[in-house]
């Protein structure tokens, strides 16, 4: 029985032993073994079941696939003295285990690593090139729009771009790259990702924009008021042209009226004269005489010729 509990030990022992004795590494690792602290070994990066010295050796995992760094926005100034945030990013991966572990330990420490290599060699390649080569990248003939155009004539000189911003991009890259190397990081990519004026040029630049937009709207109303005024001045014109033309073509169908009127009489005054001398005065008796009116005449007036014979006689 006592011998039973000494096997049951030392077979847990063994067990324990055998255990610490394997690792295992998926495909998304590498792997390098240390005997108190100190590297022991090349690199592992084949993927499957090793073997290590249980409890002296230890397994330090690192990654095998691409990491990203994504940086902090710097304020850098340019040759030509502006002052702007860049904004980068980068892709890179740990290539010599070995050495990555002997100068950095960890992910952590290499990012920060990079923050130096990185950032530093930008800020040295920006400030020895013009805003304009980090801006654009060719020499293509800037598309002004028509407004633009008309305020300014079109006239706009154009900087030449000898590097433009991939070339630029291209330079830090290789810059760094070559400094990360005795790190065991490969740097895979550089990419500038947002550049924008710092609060003190970029407000001028607003300043400006505001300022053209105001001249073209000035020069807009302007325009506006002068075609204004001229619609308004050919309107009257017009419309004294219609009012004249209508007054005269008033005046020619009253004088035809009349013209046709006058005949009508004379017609009617020929046909019958002591008839139409009749009716005319009933029109004046039916206009002159009501209620309220008196009239002293003499008898022997022609008002009231018809009142004394029908004829008109006596």
């Amino acid at each position: 029985m006592k011998m039973n509990k000494y096997s049951l030990i030392i077979l847990i022992i063994a067990l324990i032993v055998i255990f610490n004795s394997f690792f295992t590494l998926d495909e998304r690792q590498q792997a390098i073994i240390t005997q108190f602290g100190d590297p022991i070994g090349d690199k592992i990066t084949k993927a499957g079941l090793h073997l290590k010295i249980p409890f002296i050796q230890k397994v330090n995992y690192f990654e095998k696939r691409i990491l990203e760094w994504d940086g902090e926005a710097k304020q850098i100034p340019t040759s030509d003295k502006r002052y702007i945030w860049l904004d980068t990013f980068s892709r890179w991966r740990i290539v010599d285990p070995l050495k990555f572990y002997q100068t950095v330990r960890s992910e952590s420490f290499a990012h920060g690593r990079l923050d130096d290599i990185i950032s530093g060699t930008t800020r040295d390649v920006v400030s020895s090139n013009s805003l304009i080569e980090l801006v654009r990248n060719t020499n293509r003939s800037l598309v002004f729009t028509e407004e633009y155009q008309d305020n300014y004539g079109g006239g706009v000189q154009e900087e030449i771009i000898d590097m433009g911003r991939n070339n630029i991009a291209n330079q830090i890259f290789q810059r760094a790259a070559s400094l990360c190397e005795e790190y065991g990081i490969q740097l895979i990519d550089v990419k500038v990702k947002r550049i924008n004026y710092n609060e003190e040029v970029g407000q001028k630049v607003y300043e400006r924009m505001i300022s053209e937009r105001q001249k073209i709207a000035a020069k807009y109303r302007s325009e506006g008021q002068g075609s204004s005024a001229e619609i308004l001045g050919k309107k009257q014109k017009e419309l004294d042209q219609i009012q004249s033309e209508a007054y005269k073509n008033a005046q020619e169908i009253i004088g035809r009226a009349d013209a046709e009127a006058t005949k009508i009489f004379a017609d009617a005054y020929n046909r019958d004269p002591n008839f139409f001398e009749f009716l005319k005065t009933l029109e004046a008796y039916t206009a002159t005489m009501d209620n309220k009116n008196t009239m002293i005449m003499t008898t022997d007036s022609d008002y009231y010729k018809f009142l004394k014979d029908t004829d008109g006689t006596k």
